[in-house]
């Protein structure tokens, strides 16, 4: 069984586990009524968490285009096999997108991203009341999107590993 590397495996659930809970803190804040100390906290973390991400997808895609994956299975459609690296394309994309709007919602809303609470990251667009709906709309549906074709990929993982009983969960498995 060929695997994928070490790193690769490394940078894939650490970045599943980041995406997971940027979500469920997104989720967790919004419902949070009005402005409290707790709601404050929780925007910077999702703020720290999503600028995480952007930074370890963009090693991830580096890592990816230096260091092929290993071939699919044999015994895999060839339309799976399309559909795969499709959903794979998809997830590359929305790993830089959705944390680039919410950075983008975050300046338009005229509140600066203050990395881990050291820095502040710099301001590519200025304060701008009528942007901010559509950036926020935008973040919204990029996270929704995301959700639901990391489901969706992990629901393909878990069909392989217990109907089809072969090796694609095994091989990204530490």
């Amino acid at each position: 069984m060929q695997r994928y590397t070490k790193t690769a495996i490394a940078l894939h659930w650490l970045i599943a586990l980041l995406i997971i809970a940027a979500f469920l803190l997104g989720l967790t804040m919004v419902d949070i009524p009005g402005f409290t100390p707790t709601k404050l906290k929780y925007f910077s973390w999702h703020k720290w968490l999503g600028v995480t991400v952007l930074g370890l997808a963009a090693i991830r895609l580096l890592w990816r285009l230096r260091n092929a994956p290993p071939p699919a299975l044999a015994t895999i459609p060839h339309w799976q096999q399309l559909t795969a690296e499709g959903v794979h394309h998809l997830l590359y994309l929305l790993m830089f997108a959705v944390p680039v709007s919410g950075y983008l919602y975050s300046y338009a809303a005229g509140v600066p991203v203050v990395y881990l609470g050291l820095f502040q990251m710099p301001a590519i667009i200025d304060p701008n009341p009528e942007l901010k709906p559509l950036l926020k709309t935008v973040h919204y549906v990029l996270t929704m999107s995301m959700a639901g074709v990391v489901v969706a990929h992990a629901l393909a993982a878990l069909k392989h590993h217990f109907f089809e009983r072969d090796d694609t969960l095994k091989r990204m498995l530490p």
